[in-house]
């Protein structure tokens, strides 16, 4: 719905946070399908780490309001959850509490 006004950028908000694995699934190919027939410029807010790192061409973390992490389409190409998680733990002083982030 929010593309029939033809936006100039898309922005969602954990779009799939709510949904069982198999609808998440499908509504985020369904996004991904109209936001490259768009050329929607896209801000994706997400706690699932695969999700963010599979699907972003930038991966921005956060930390109390802070950017402490971001990684363009080249430093992200090797990126794994694991890794994402052990540089927001060396960075912030601290791990992600299991309320905080959702690992696919």
């Amino acid at each position: 719905m929010a593309t029939f006004t033809e936006p100039q950028i898309l922005l969602l908000d954990e779009h799939t946070a709510a949904l069982d694995p198999a609808r998440a699934e499908l509504v985020t190919r369904l996004t991904q399908a109209i936001v490259e027939e768009l050329k929607l410029t896209t801000l994706m807010v997400t706690h699932n780490m695969e999700q963010a790192i599979r699907l972003g061409n930038r991966l921005i973390m956060m930390d109390g309001g802070r950017i402490i992490l971001d990684f363009n389409e080249e430093r992200k190409s090797d990126l794994t959850t694991e890794r994402l998680l052990g540089e927001f733990e060396r960075i912030s002083g601290h791990k992600l509490a299991d309320d905080r982030v959702v690992l696919g």
